[in-house]
């Protein structure tokens, strides 16, 4: 499957949000990997969740088409409930999801668009913060993490600039020191480890 490795969540036909719930279970866990790609790291969490006897329902939002569509019927195949949808999460998310309603956030290596010009582009802006505040539960999660340095410090700026929004698990403006804290792994996340590439990994907790 050819797969556009960059699209730009600011061109015409992207900005638009999709005003719609995401029709989701009710009597379990939702987790949400915003640009889940493949879904490997959902699919991992599910099958974690299944062996523990944990009733979970992964999502993924994903801005290119083409993962869709392959991430359902792995699905289908594995049985595993993981959900992707497309989404430009930017814009996206305020509508999807009820305040409350997700137990943990995940970003996993976005795209670092490296270019000034194009810092516009990343995904960690002051508003998708707040937009993850308000479908976070009371003490749910965000984690971060990236193989890019100023990718991650500049993400860790964004959140930290959100007054009382969240609590830095490591402390203030501290990365977390102790590897993966939830044992699954992206596509980039192996490929990073079998390179020996280093990960800068931030988690953080919802206040109020």
């Amino acid at each position: 499957m050819r797969v556009r490795q960059h699209v730009n969540p600011l061109k015409s036909g992207m900005v638009e949000p999709r005003k719609r719930r995401l029709a989701l279970p009710t009597d379990r866990e939702i987790e949400v990997e915003i640009g889940c790609a493949d879904a490997q790291f959902l699919f991992e969490r599910a099958e974690q969740a299944r062996a523990a006897g944990l009733a979970r329902c992964e999502v993924g939002l994903e801005i290119r088409h083409e993962f869709i569509e392959p991430v359902t019927a792995r699905a289908q195949e594995t049985g595993l409930d993981v959900r992707a949808f497309f989404s430009n999460a930017s814009v996206d998310l305020p509508f999807y999801f009820q305040p409350g309603q997700v137990a943990r956030f995940f970003i996993n290596f976005p795209d670092p668009y490296f270019k000034r010009k194009q810092h516009k582009r990343r995904v960690m802006a002051d508003e998708l913060i707040a937009d993850i505040w308000g479908a976070l539960a009371p003490g749910g999660e965000l984690f971060f993490q990236s193989d890019v340095w100023d990718l991650a410090l500049d993400a860790m700026e964004t959140i930290e600039g959100q007054d009382l929004l969240f609590t830095n698990a490591s402390g203030p403006w501290s990365f977390w020191k102790d590897g993966n804290p939830y044992g699954c792994r992206s596509r980039r996340e192996e490929g990073c480890a079998e390179e020996g590439m280093p990960v800068w990994r931030i988690l953080y907790r919802r206040r109020g």
